[in-house]
């Protein structure tokens, strides 16, 4: 289908139009465009390579169950990565999960973590790279309410409004949280690595993730 040979071609919109008019194998788009952003938010989570994978098939399969109560008053990757974030909370609390508590002494008013001059967008490159283990090591330690909105703002390029709705904090809380993250982490990694060192999603996870969640969508 020349859709499939050409995803760029079509909106999200279209797409779910189209799916929901009974052209499933589409849906596999939808996958694709949407596999690097909820990989880095499983893995900032603190879960397992395997378990992230996991967790992302669930939440696809999730979408595609529900796809008729997308409304499009968000777009669909604030709409699907408020299902894995769900996914994510699910799996914690049956792992009896605990948040950690934060350090209300950091200062709230600190400088981008990375300056680039070529863009704001700090971590445009970042599926370009390979995945460091130093560097998520020091994202993993921080505490969790500030390394998902790092993780939705910085990763994943969620504006501070989607950041706020997703997590149901206040914009304001929002960049507090990130400006803290950034003050967590900028003394672990600023001086020894780049941006572009950060999760990576390579084409053969990516592949493992589509095959699998179409395959369970077939066998439906």
């Amino acid at each position: 289908m020349e859709m499939i040979n050409q995803p760029g071609t079509i909106t999200d919109g279209e797409l779910i139009d189209r799916i929901r008019n009974g052209e499933r194998e589409l849906f596999e788009i939808l996958i694709r465009r949407n596999n690097p952003y909820l990989y880095k938010l499983g893995m900032s989570y603190g879960y397992r390579h395997e378990d992230v994978q996991d967790l992302m098939q669930e939440t696809f399969i999730a979408a595609y169950l529900n796809l008729e109560k997308f409304e499009g008053r968000s777009t669909f990757k604030t709409w699907i990565t408020r299902i894995m974030l769900n996914q994510c909370y699910q799996k914690a609390q049956k792992l009896s999960f605990k948040l950690e508590k934060a350090n209300d002494m950091l200062n709230e008013k600190t400088t981008p973590m990375f300056e680039s001059n070529e863009s704001t967008d700090t971590y445009k490159s970042v599926l370009n790279s390979e995945l460091s283990k130093v560097v998520a090591n020091a994202l993993i330690s921080i505490p969790l309410e500030y390394r998902m909105v790092f993780s939705l703002r910085e990763l994943n390029g969620m504006s501070t409004a989607e950041t706020a709705e997703l997590l149901d904090i206040s914009e304001t809380n929002a960049k507090v949280r990130l400006n803290r993250a950034k003050q967590m982490l900028r003394e672990k990694v600023e001086k020894m690595y780049s941006p572009e060192d950060i999760f990576e999603f390579n084409l053969i996870y990516c592949n493992k993730i589509t095959e699998g969640v179409m395959k369970a969508l077939n066998s439906l």
